[in-house]
């Protein structure tokens, strides 16, 4: 156990005024949450704007309305991606196909997709994992003719853009997260954006049956933002770290997904958001070209790119293991991700009907992630490269 400096693998920013605009938030409800929704509309240049409880919530709500615009049951996903995204899925009803990827840029393999495609194909689920853009209008190109949606899972991607064009505003309806490792956060919650008249008016239909975020729970989440201001700084970090019981670092399959609408203390912790949003991808950026040049790593992204996390393929798990347990001794924050593809999840094994995938087992078996936040210093960056130093890329 690392006592002392000890750097999050993910962090977003919040002070401890946020936490202040989430009290005043409670005193003007219907006014913190307009904000919200108007700054989102207007810095994202879409029609429509919904804020829900979780970036799961968030993809759960738009297949449910998806699904009420078409018989279709089946809905592509990366094999290997979070495992909210399948859990999203099944909260929905729907039948998860799971597609293998490309390695590179952990999007799918576009020969697999077309031929995952068929006559009951609701939806694909085109996601940017730790902020790597995915081909969307590649995906769009063999899914318009065949009349199947476009879903973004932008959650790990807010802010960035490809090509010239914002991720998340690409598909048909797009998801951000503003979970506590993101590139903003409110602790959690989620945001579901779309140009559709159609998607937006099945959304509103059942936006309008979800509940409003209790008292006793909007007191929670003040207490845990609060807790999570002070702790998530890597003077602090090493604390929660230390406690096993609080699962930092592990992946659960959720199997519990509340479908609320976004508390009043939340949005108004979302005040200077486009502010916090944009120091907190020009860290990213910066931090992801640092490591690139330092570690002669090519980057999915060339250009100046805000990575969530700078993922890494390595040529070996042995390698891999190496590098993560000198990191967790040193506290540097390098750290894995997904532990398996989504077929190999116990809830998933059922569905997948023992299909395989090579691609997304290789990426899980070596895929390591190196830190891009704000909190990382350079003497972190410094001390992180010297650990990575060697690193050899698959």
């Amino acid at each position: 156990m690392k006592i002392g400096r000890t750097i999050p693998p993910a962090a977003a920013p919040i002070r401890l005024k946020d936490v202040w605009y989430g009290l005043r938030g409670l005193v003007s409800p219907d006014g913190a949450l307009k904000a919200a929704e108007d700054g989102i509309r207007e810095e994202f240049g879409v029609a429509h704007v919904f804020l829900v409880s979780s970036g799961t919530a968030a993809l759960a709500l738009t297949l449910e309305a998806l699904k009420a615009l078409s018989p279709r049951r089946e809905v592509v996903i990366p094999a290997y991606t979070c495992f909210s995204v399948p859990a999203a899925v099944l909260k929905a009803g729907l039948r998860p196909v799971p597609c293998d990827i490309t390695p590179s840029t952990f999007d799918f393999d576009h020969r697999e997709l077309e031929a995952a495609l068929n006559d009951d194909t609701l939806c694909v689920v085109a996601h940017h994992l730790f902020g790597v853009p995915s081909a969307v209008e590649r995906i769009r190109s063999l899914c318009g003719p065949r009349q199947i949606f476009v879903v973004e899972d932008a959650a790990q991607a807010m802010g960035a853009e490809a090509n010239g064009r914002r991720l998340g505003t690409l598909g048909d309806a797009a998801i951000f997260s503003l979970g506590r490792g993101k590139n903003i956060t409110c602790g959690s919650g989620g945001i579901i954006v779309t140009n559709s008249s159609d998607v937006a008016g099945a959304l509103a239909r059942r936006y309008r049956e979800l509940p409003r975020p209790s008292a006793a729970e909007q007191l929670k989440d003040f207490v845990k933002l609060l807790l999570m201001t002070i702790f998530i700084r890597p003077s602090m970090y090493w604390i929660p770290a230390a406690l096993p019981f609080l699962g930092l670092g592990r992946t659960i399959f959720p199997k519990h997904i509340p479908l609320e609408r976004l508390s009043a203390f939340k949005a108004g912790l979302l005040r200077d958001w486009r502010t916090l949003l944009a120091r907190s991808n020009d860290a990213r950026a910066t931090s992801a070209q640092y490591f690139s040049r330092t570690l002669a790593l090519p980057l999915a992204h060339a250009s100046a790119h805000p990575y969530l996390r700078l993922p890494v393929v390595v040529s070996s798990s042995r390698e891999r293991d190496r590098i993560y347990l000198q990191s967790t001794k040193r506290g540097l924050g390098v750290s894995l991700a997904y532990p398996t593809p989504v077929d190999e999840i116990p809830d998933m094994r059922g569905v997948c009907s023992g299909r395989r995938f090579p691609t997304a087992r290789r990426v899980a078996d070596n895929l390591l992630t190196i830190p891009t936040h704000h909190w990382l210093s350079d003497k972190d960056k410094r001390a992180i490269a010297d650990l990575c130093r060697g690193l050899s890329a698959a």
